[in-house]
């Protein structure tokens, strides 16, 4: 039987060059503070250093298989945003990760105005590459708030094979309609609407329902103005015409922020689909369906 699920709250490769961790935090079994890692690459597409940080689950066995939870910053933010703020999504994100065992990976992807640029989505494939070489990687769940939460569906949208779950925390899925942070979006994807429109476009991606076959969860708020909902609200609707694995957490009075309950609710529902599914991890084809 084909059930969706919507809630509605009503108050590249291989080639992975001169990766050098640097230990931030070592770990303290006594005071159960996490292993972080901040690592640094030197990026395929252009040469220049770029870093994301790592934090490893509670007694963490590298021979054993792990999965990935990816999570992008916001706006303004860079890839300590997850690993430190105590607002609901990035406590939310880390409690998820801790409490299945997964491998947080905070990346900056071209920080601090990133939007999922050419560039970013580049970096960010470079370092999924990476730690599928590093570690015996299950899944991948992408996920980021504002900004990193349009962030993961452009880059599902673009990476199908590379994704196997999605959280979107307050995102955006139509960057051709969507006007605010215009100078910023402008710089990540190599010129204005009127200089680039296939690049807002194929970054866009309300224009890809179909591209979206893994459990996907997105949180919005009605009274969000930094973010309008509506576009994510009608992906979510289309994505459902084909995928069951649908939850939508929808906040009437809600602004442009999800709460620490709300968070983990959304990372509940993927992660246990992924866990009671046959979904296969993620394939190595980056350019599997991508649009071009």
């Amino acid at each position: 039987m084909r059930v969706s699920t919507v809630i509605c709250l009503c108050s590249v490769v291989a080639n992975f060059t001169f990766v050098f961790p640097q230990k931030a935090n070592g770990g303290d079994a006594a005071s159960n503070e996490p292993r972080i890692e901040d690592r640094s690459f030197a990026a395929m597409n252009d040469g220049t250093e770029q870093k994301y940080v790592l934090v490893y689950p509670p007694d963490f066995d590298p021979a054993k298989p792990v999965s990935l939870l990816i999570a992008l910053h916001g706006h303004g933010s860079d890839r300590w945003q997850f690993v430190k703020q105590a607002r609901g999504e990035c406590s939310g994100t880390r409690d998820a990760a801790t409490r299945h065992g997964m491998l947080l990976v905070s990346p900056d992807y071209r920080a601090t105005a990133s939007w999922m640029g050419p560039r970013a989505e580049e970096d960010l494939v470079q370092i999924i590459a990476s730690l599928k070489k590093g570690f015996v990687v299950e899944h991948v769940v992408v996920s980021g708030g504002s900004m990193g939460g349009t962030g993961a569906l452009t880059f599902a949208a673009r990476n199908p094979g590379l994704v196997d779950g999605v959280v979107s925390l307050n995102g955006t899925a139509n960057l051709v309609n969507y006007e605010r942070f215009s100078d910023a979006i402008a710089t990540s994807f190599g010129g204005s609407r009127a200089e680039a429109p296939d690049e807002y476009r194929n970054r866009s991606a309300e224009f890809f329902p179909e591209r979206f076959t893994m459990p996907v969860a997105a949180t919005t708020g009605g009274a969000d103005t930094i973010v309008p909902p509506d576009s994510v609200l009608r992906l979510l609707k289309s994505i459902k015409r084909d995928n069951d694995h649908v939850l939508s957490v929808h906040r009437p009075d809600g602004g442009h922020s999800t709460n620490h309950d709300d968070t983990v609710q959304a990372f509940e529902f993927v992660i246990s689909r992924l866990k009671t599914s046959k979904n296969k991890p993620a394939e190595k084809n980056t350019t599997k369906n991508r649009p071009e």
